[in-house]
């Protein structure tokens, strides 16, 4: 990554206020749609400032389990939910407790680039901003910090009045996470972000990775393997048996599942025997 985008941790327009941790915990979670269960009390703690992945074959449950994370699941009709996701210690889903607020903590970056392809890279960065009723004091200085941390300044900074649908694949994908960043989250959750992006634009949206966990706690959910082990230090292993809802079989540091996990089923899926 070019010194030109590499992130000021210290640099103006991040500083929210009372300093956070970002300490996003799960405990005994379960998930239904309708009738279907699809998740089995999944307990995890994601460490604050790390890069937490979640693995496994695809209809185990990790994406699910990533929009609960942030109150997305309830948006799915029929969706039930038990268990408590905990952000410093508070329960997310407890009462008084505002979903647009929890996401607006807790932000996510989904697998296909979604920015708003018809507003220009400048609005696409504060619409997050917008949406959740925020106003941002210097706006010049917010969208240039946003788009430095998501890696993407140096190749936007005088196109920034120009469709964000102009812009590459794997710029879309950066544009997005500047969109989340710019409204101060202390969670990033990342479904796939990588999949439909070649490897050039793959290597950077790892480097904005590494860099931004020093910012932020993010979670990603990833079917590369060579990926969890370059961008994450923990990473879970979900699965789910016939006919049965996801579970975590093995969760731990990542080079430990990688390299000396203790269930079979962890080794097999890691050393591509399966899945």
């Amino acid at each position: 990554m070019s010194t030109t985008d590499t992130i000021d941790l210290t640099g103006p327009g991040w500083d929210a206020g009372p300093p956070v941790t970002g300490d996003l915990v799960a405990e005994g979670v379960s998930a239904w749609f309708g009738e279907h269960k699809v998740l089995e009390q999944v307990s995890l703690q994601m460490a604050p400032r790390r890069v937490t992945a979640l693995i496994g074959p695809s209809g185990c449950g990790k994406s699910t389990f990533l929009r609960i994370l942030n109150r997305m699941h309830e948006l799915v009709p029929g969706a039930l939910l038990a268990g408590s996701v905990l952000l410093d210690g508070a329960d997310i889903y407890g009462p008084g407790m505002r979903p647009i607020q929890t996401r607006k903590r807790i932000g996510m970056v989904f697998q296909k680039p979604n920015p708003f392809p018809a507003m220009n890279v400048y609005d696409n960065v504060l619409s997050g901003l917008s949406l959740s009723g925020g106003k941002a004091p210097d706006a010049d200085e917010l969208v240039e910090q946003s788009l430095m941390r998501a890696g993407l300044w140096k190749e936007v900074r005088n196109r920034l009045r120009q469709p964000g649908g102009a812009l590459s694949g794997g710029q879309q994908q950066r544009l997005c996470i500047a969109r989340a960043l710019a409204v101060k989250p202390e969670v990033l959750l990342m479904d796939e972000p990588c999949s439909a992006l070649d490897p050039t634009s793959t290597r950077r949206i790892e480097e904005t990775v590494l860099e931004l966990a020093n910012l932020v706690t993010i979670v990603i959910v990833t079917h590369n393997m060579q990926q969890a082990q370059r961008v994450s230090s923990h990473a879970a292993f979900f699965l789910a048996a016939e006919d049965e809802p996801g579970r975590i079989v093995e969760e731990g540091p990542t080079e430990r599942i990688f390299e000396g996990p203790e269930d079979p089923r962890t080794a097999d899926y890691v050393h591509g025997r399966f899945g």
